[in-house]
């Protein structure tokens, strides 16, 4: 009898022992005996005691150990491509599962056509509010959190429904369609690289399903400080790439208008709150790479050809529904 754990779980981490102690507890806590699994922790070069607390704490946990700090999207493939299981769930490593998460987020892989799986995640400090109900993108050229900051009421019970993508801070993963599309894009560094990986899941064919039934509370934003210029032009930069690399090419001339009016937006409301230096800089990074982002064009169009279905984009549409539902940062 094969040994191969049904599903992976690989939680990324840097210097985060001390939010590894309520992860790694609450998997121990709510695992179920009906499933084969494994954990892996991917240390991303920490300077402090992880590794040592992990082998003491949590024998039964695998550890990667990643000689130089390479980010969130390195350490992340890193731990994609030791998981030994069919599936993946991708935790941050500020979150917490609760009873039921597993069997409810495995549960639609039941279709073949399903290569992600997007839970309910919840705002740890408050788990009446929700951080994410699946991840939406906008012709705007925005991508934005379904729910974000919602009421848990608005969406428990709803039926599973298909999304556009998964947030990567607590989605379930086909392996077999990770290993098709390559994993997260290093490119990225962090941000939007879940986005980006949703894209192309799309492009050769697999749907992406969200389950209110399975439930992740998430410490949002822990991990990154969002005062910093230095991450704010990241996200600039990150959302332009989207834009310009996975859109079909009647999308991008159908968003062109409303990308420009969305970017006007969102300058003027950063410049009247100090921030439009590093938005700009953003953007110019972006256009400086404007070679990079025709080559990975290319490569859309290769991962096209050798889709199992016909890719199918379900992008909101207007400027307002993008402005009312996602999160201006």
């Amino acid at each position: 009898m094969s040994n191969q754990p049904h599903c992976s779980i690989v939680v990324p981490t840097f210097n985060g022992r001390h939010l590894l102690e309520t992860c790694l507890a609450s998997i121990e806590r709510h695992r179920p005996d009906s499933i084969a699994l494994e954990v892996i922790v991917v240390d991303d070069a920490s300077s402090d005691d992880t590794v040592s607390w992990l082998m003491e704490h949590h024998p039964d946990v695998r550890i990667v150990r990643l000689p130089t700090n390479g980010g969130v999207c390195t350490a992340a493939n890193a731990g994609i491509r030791a998981a030994r299981g069919r599936f993946v769930q991708l935790l941050n490593n500020d979150t917490e599962v609760t009873a039921g998460w597993l069997e409810a987020g495995l549960a639609p892989f039941a279709d073949a056509r399903v290569g992600s799986v997007a839970p309910l995640v919840l705002m740890r400090a408050d788990p009446s509010r929700v951080d994410s109900a699946g991840d939406g993108y906008a012709l705007t050229g925005w991508p934005y959190k379904r729910g974000h900051n919602q009421h848990v009421r608005y969406w428990e019970g709803r039926p599973d429904e298909t999304v556009f993508g998964a947030s990567a801070s607590s989605a379930f993963y086909r392996a077999s369609a990770l290993r098709m599309v390559g994993g997260f894009d290093p490119a990225y560094g962090s941000y939007y690289e879940d986005v980006d990986l949703a894209f192309r899941l799309r492009w050769v064919g697999h749907s992406c399903v969200f389950t209110a039934r399975s439930k992740v509370l998430h410490d949002v934003s822990a991990t990154f400080d969002h005062t910093r210029p230095a991450l704010q032009r990241r996200v600039a930069r990150n959302a332009e790439y989207l834009f310009w690399t996975n859109l079909s090419t009647t999308a991008l001339l159908l968003g062109l208008m409303p990308h420009l009016g969305f970017t006007v937006a969102q300058a003027i409301w950063r410049a009247g709150r100090g921030r439009l230096t590093p938005m700009l800089a953003g953007k110019a990074d972006a256009a400086r790479s404007w070679r990079t982002l025709r080559d990975r064009r290319l490569d859309r169009r290769r991962l096209a050809r050798s889709a199992i279905a016909k890719p199918h984009f379900p992008f909101s549409v207007t400027a307002a529904q993008t402005l009312r539902d996602s999160v201006i940062r």
